[in-house]
């Protein structure tokens, strides 16, 4: 597979985030808005997070990321999901803040990206919680503990 331009990449984004809402939609029974601007920190500064619900209870990020071609952890988009969980857990934690993960399954093992990413970083996440989508299916998987050996 060639390697993709980052307008190719951009409306792969924007793809998977439409999905995203809609599918989380679907599952939580409730509109997603995308691109909202929402302030985080103190003092406050305004962040514009991939999707939210009118009510901003449920809050964001939606990412596209798959295993390099040969098989090994993209890295780099790994550390924008670890950005995507700071920005996210400066939200109040009485709501639900989510990374959504695109399904992609490591070949060699089996794992999925959104399970790797779990394991390897869930020090990190403070309440974030970690959904994979399935775009075939359509479905909403919560990655957990009880997900990781």
């Amino acid at each position: 597979m060639a390697s993709r331009k980052n307008s190719e990449n951009s409306g792969r984004g924007n793809a998977f985030r439409q999905l995203a809402a809609n599918v989380l939609g679907e599952h939580w029974k409730l509109a997603l808005e995308s691109e909202v601007s929402l302030p985080i920190g103190n003092p406050p500064k305004y962040h514009r997070f991939d999707l939210a619900s009118g009510d901003r209870k449920y809050v964001g990020e939606a990412k596209s990321y798959t295993w390099t071609e040969s098989g090994n952890v993209p890295s780099a988009k790994m550390t924008c999901v670890n950005e995507a969980v700071f920005y996210l857990s400066h939200l109040p934690a009485k709501g639900i803040r989510f990374v959504a993960m695109l399904k992609d399954i490591r070949p060699r093992t089996g794992e999925s990206l959104a399970v790797y990413y779990y394991r390897t970083n869930r020090h990190l996440l403070n309440g974030v919680k970690i959904l994979e989508i399935d775009p075939v299916e359509r479905r909403v998987r919560e990655i957990t503990s009880s997900d990781v050996a």
